[in-house]
């Protein structure tokens, strides 16, 4: 027994847990949970602890359900849930099959190849989300437009307001359970929210997303609201998005800093930028994977829509943070296409590997733009060599399907699935009546 299982024996028992709770992810970034009493952890870290992977979402067929769910110690962490006790603790785990091999189902085990493919190539993979939500009264009706905590803006302070309270009280637990937070403020649109988490390797970064959200649900239950991660609840508000920071650390240096260069950007993190551009509309699927992410892509709002790259350029796809003098390591790029309700482990897989890409390809970044992308016309876009991203999810499938990246990223199993799932859900939604179309037509036809 290694010395972080030790410890997490050691914690249990000191701390008196009586419930550890297993996490993991299915395909489309759900958080599933089984608990299992602190006496059948030793077991669990030596041989895992068996389940029905054909009963979760995108794991197994029925005639290879055998699966074991096998806890990560290193990611132990008590939950701070107010009246829980005796505690409750929880720890990630990785997905294998009967003969303890890394199953290709497994979400987590999808972004841990990709990182081991960084590694191998002498990098680490850094990322830094900037996650958007909405705080909703509850009790509105099904169907029904939610209704917003508050009627606040960007950056607004309300004295003793419901958001204000919540984030005071999510930021605590959050840090209390050793994820870190940076910023944290009221967004643009009545209700809704931004905490952004600190800098960490992007596995990290994906395990605190997922707790993120638990944490998040939780406090908005204790506090008599909800919260949601829809991307766009209202059609005249803008929509949540998770704009993420990302860079490559070769050794103890920013593969992306070069002093004196442009915006002080290195070859490397040019030529990432460049197969991030390049592979745009192939990954979008991945990282904006519900009908509705459309809604907020094509709705304005700093939403991008077009496939482009800039410095201080807000409605470009990618952006070049400010500089800062002296701070060489915090050079950076944004992404800002993705959402807060991607599956965080597949959504930071096929990001890596596009700008990976880039870098072993040596792609040629394009001019960046400068201008306002939205203003243009579609004319002047043409010119300047600007596509534009997937309109919908079905144009996002239709993108994915075509893609050698995505499917080598995400593996056979996983990349079936995903696009099975996402291909009922577009045939879903095409069969709904809307309640634009009832309002427009009823009465006129």
């Amino acid at each position: 027994m290694d010395r972080q299982q030790e410890f997490v024996l050691r914690t249990i028992e000191e701390r008196d847990i009586r419930f550890v709770r297993l996490w993991f992810t299915d395909v489309l970034g759900t958080l599933k949970s089984v608990a299992v009493a602190p006496a059948e952890l030793e077991g669990a870290f030596a041989e895992g602890i068996g389940f029905d992977g054909s009963a979760i979402e995108g794991f197994a067929r029925v005639y290879e359900a055998d699966m074991l769910v096998k806890p990560d110690p290193s990611t132990f962490q008590v939950l701070p849930w107010r009246g829980e006790n005796p505690g409750t603790a929880r720890m990630f785990c990785d997905i294998q099959l009967p003969d303890q091999t890394p199953s290709f189902a497994d979400p987590r085990n999808v972004l841990k190849r990709a990182l081991a493919k960084a590694s191998d190539l002498g990098y680490t993979f850094y990322t830094h989300p900037e996650i958007e939500f909405f705080l909703f009264e509850r009790g509105s009706a099904p169907g029904q437009p939610p209704v917003p905590v508050d009627q606040a803006g960007y950056f607004d302070h309300v004295p003793h307001g419901t958001a204000h309270d919540f984030r005071r009280q999510a930021i605590g637990l959050l840090e209390s359970m050793g994820i870190s937070v940076e910023f944290s403020h009221h967004e643009g649109a009545p209700g809704q929210n931004e905490i952004d988490l600190r800098y960490a390797d992007a596995l990290t970064t994906a395990d605190n997303i997922m707790t993120f959200r638990a944490v998040i649900k939780e406090v908005a239950l204790e506090q008599g609201i909800f919260a949601s991660f829809m991307p766009k609840p209202f059609a005249e508000h803008p929509g949540s998005g998770m704009h993420t920071h990302l860079s490559l650390f070769a050794g103890d240096g920013n593969a992306f800093h070069e002093a004196g260069a442009p915006y002080q950007l290195s070859k490397v993190g040019r030529q990432f930028i460049a197969g991030l551009l390049r592979h745009a509309a192939e990954i979008t699927a991945v990282t904006n994977q519900w009908v509705n992410s459309y809604k907020r892509l094509m709705g304005g709002g700093e939403a991008p829509s077009y496939v482009c790259w800039g410095h201080n350029n807000r409605s470009a796809l990618v952006r070049v943070p400010m500089y800062k003098p002296a701070k060489g390591q915090s050079t950076r790029v944004e992404m800002r296409s993705v959402d807060s309700a991607c599956n965080p482990y597949l959504a930071f897989a096929v990001l890596l590997t596009a700008g990976l890409k880039g870098i072993e390809e040596g792609y040629e970044l394009p001019d960046e733009a400068e201008d306002d992308v939205w203003s243009l016309s579609e004319s002047e876009r043409k010119a300047l060599g600007i596509r534009q991203l997937p309109t919908s999810l079905s144009e996002a499938i239709h993108a994915m399907e075509e893609s050698e990246l995505v499917a080598e990223t995400l593996g056979e199993h996983v990349f079936d699935f995903f696009l099975r799932n996402k291909r009922a859900e577009w045939q879903d939604y095409r069969s709904q009546i809307s309640q634009f179309e009832l309002a427009r037509y009823l009465p006129m036809l």
